[in-house]
């Protein structure tokens, strides 16, 4: 019998593993998001907005935060009103690894096309809950957020609003990685890469399963250990109810993110 050597284990295998488990999902995300643009360019509404963001983390000792959220929208061309939203979550730091969440979201929506003056807003009222895992890939910060949404829309027509509201769920999955280029007395100044997608459940969804995919990238200035803002350039790539149209939105985001603790 001949004797057969065998090569010890090491943790630079087991980091050029997931270093290409983490390029295969990266690259997946893209050719989704590339295949589904692909073949749908002849049904893409073109649409550019700016998103300005409050952001409020109060944490309440080393395992519990408090996350409020104001985020209002508008349309670029013509200047409109697209959504304002409202949102708070309770936050468990499990480990340094592992943070859950439970929250919940007020929308207002008032048109989806600034063309098209109605008169009157959407409301949405939205549960959530996610699960969030970090970890680190050399010097850049990995997080991998599952969350889950119950949305309880108000019907609505063209023209008019109408009388109940209909429940959808939803399924986000959102990976994302930072990496500080500078740090000094309680300053930095870091970027920030995400890709995130959407899928819709429930009886309810008949023909746009796929509901959205997102592409993130900002850079995020800390003036001081409360406050730090950030601005960033989002690719919002959304079906229609009816299957064949989409939104293609390209979205400056304006941040200013206030930490404070008790």
């Amino acid at each position: 019998m001949t004797n057969v050597q065998r090569r010890p284990w090491r943790k630079e295998n087991n980091k050029d593993t997931f270093r290409m488990k983490l390029l295969n999902i990266i690259f997946g995300l893209f050719l989704l998001n590339t295949g589904i643009n692909a073949q749908t360019e002849k049904n893409v509404d073109k649409q550019s907005l700016l998103w300005m963001r409050y952001y409020n983390q109060l944490e309440l000792n080393s395992k519990w935060s408090v996350h409020t959220e104001i985020d209002n929208r508008i349309f670029i061309n013509p200047i409109t009103q697209n959504t304002f939203v409202s949102r708070v979550q309770l936050r468990d730091k499990v480990t340094d690894k592992l943070e859950l969440g439970v929250g919940f979201a007020y929308f207002s929506v008032a048109r989806q096309d600034p063309e098209i003056k109605t008169g009157f807003h959407i409301t949405e009222y939205r549960g959530q809950q996610d699960l969030t895992a970090k970890q680190s890939l050399g010097k850049v910060n990995l997080t991998h957020r599952y969350q889950l949404e119950e949305r309880f829309v108000h019907n609505a027509s063209r023209l008019m609003l109408e009388n109940g509201t209909t429940f959808y769920l939803r399924f986000r999955y959102r990976i994302q990685g930072d990496y500080t280029f500078w740090k000094k007395d309680k300053k930095y100044l870091k970027g920030i890469l995400y890709d995130e997608i959407m899928i819709n459940g429930g009886n309810k969804i008949i023909k746009n399963t796929f509901h959205q995919n997102r592409v993130y990238a900002a850079v995020q200035l800390g003036v001081s250990p409360a406050v730090a803002l950030e601005l960033g350039y989002l690719n919002s790539f959304q079906e229609r109810a009816n299957g064949v149209d989409y939104f293609n939105r390209d979205v400056i985001r304006l941040s200013f993110i206030h930490k404070v603790k008790i």
